[in-house]
């Protein structure tokens, strides 16, 4: 029986929500809450120690939270690293895909998560380690522990591992030579098949090419500004400067929501009444003096000069560090939206 250490948050750890979201790291003997759904399911790995840390300490802290989470594991027997899964909680992938990629490289264990599509945690972490196509929902709990277990079970027992399509988990953007038998199809030379399939896109038939391209949003360029002198120009952020207190309640990572904030009679923004709740980068400096982040003394610095002409009375702001591909391009069309609604003609866009 191998043996296996599972990593799990504070909602799953059954410590809390998100009041409980800064728990520190905590390694209990045993499967521990939903890791007992993993002992339930596999045949051949057993989780003996449960790791639990919370969202945000991860993200927040993740240098410490990862040396603390290392040091909990030292001495400890284990032949895998499981976590998760998941599903599409952005904080959550991201802790993941840290700590297995950290645990692989320090332990030489193989890793094994699970997130659905949407998780930002799939794109930074897929190449790292093995990410099983999850759910988007807790609902789905079993049988994305049922995925994990099956293909721990499988590495366990020295099986051969077959290519991620079949496993079920995303591309790893590693390629080797197969020989079909091998994987339990028919042999077809590569002339062939490249033949069948431009035969079946031709007739308007279903066919799986052998090297995909990601699709990407082509956006196109805007229009240069002739005079920026005679425009109207507006700040925005993908930094996470608010005002203290963050009144929108926007998450520091893994963004659903943005804010707009009036700055009509301010010079610069000033600290601490503005600060920033980043969680990808160390917010110090940006806490010290937030225009390092959003312009604003610069701006008005170049108004007074004649450099530039209007400037808005707001700016916008959110968090783009894990946050998903759909949930910005929603934000990004609602604040185009209201830029248009107050005759914005141009964007400064500062990132971190």
């Amino acid at each position: 029986m191998k043996k296996a250490i599972l990593y799990i948050n504070q909602f799953f750890g059954q410590i809390g929500g998100e009041e409980k979201a800064d728990f520190e790291p905590e390694l209990r003997d045993g499967a521990h809450a939903s890791a007992a759904i993993f002992n339930t399911l596999a045949k051949d790995v057993q989780i003996t120690h449960t790791m639990i840390c919370g969202d945000n300490f991860m993200a927040s802290h993740p240098e410490e939270a990862l040396e603390r989470c290392l040091s909990l594991l030292e001495g400890k027997e284990f032949d895998m690293f499981i976590a998760g899964p998941a599903f599409n909680a952005g904080r959550y992938g991201n802790a993941c895909g840290l700590i297995s990629k950290a645990v692989q490289e320090k332990f030489n264990v193989p890793a094994i998560t699970s997130m659905n599509v949407e998780n930002p945690g799939v794109e930074l972490f897929r190449t790292d380690m093995y990410i099983f196509k999850g759910a988007n929902r807790a609902t789905g709990m079993r049988q994305d522990m049922a995925a994990m277990a099956a293909f721990a079970d499988k590495i366990a027992r020295g099986e051969r591992l077959l290519p991620a399509a079949m496993e079920g988990y995303f591309p790893r953007n590693i390629r080797h030579e197969v020989f079909l038998e091998d994987i339990g199809l028919e042999p077809v030379m590569a002339c062939d098949r490249a033949v069948d399939m431009l035969l079946a896109k031709l007739t308007g038939e279903e066919y799986l090419t052998e090297l995909p391209i990601p699709a990407q949003d082509l956006i196109p360029i805007a229009a240069a500004v002739e005079d920026i002198t005679k425009v109207k120009v507006a700040l925005v952020t993908s930094g996470g400067i608010v005002p203290s207190g963050n009144p929108d309640r926007i998450e520091s990572c893994s963004a659903t929501r943005w804010g707009k904030y009036d700055i009509s009679g301010l010079d610069r923004l000033p600290a601490p009444e503005f600060k920033t709740i980043h969680a990808g980068y160390d917010p110090e400096q940006a806490d010290k003096n937030p225009n390092v982040v959003e312009p604003l003394d610069a701006v008005r610095a170049l108004q007074k000069e004649g450099k530039l002409g209007d400037v808005d009375d707001y700016f916008y702001t959110t968090v783009g560090t894990g946050t998903t591909q759909g949930e910005a391009a929603r934000m990004g069309r609602e604040i185009a939206a209201e830029l248009h609604s107050r005759n914005v003609q141009a964007v400064i866009l500062t990132a971190t």
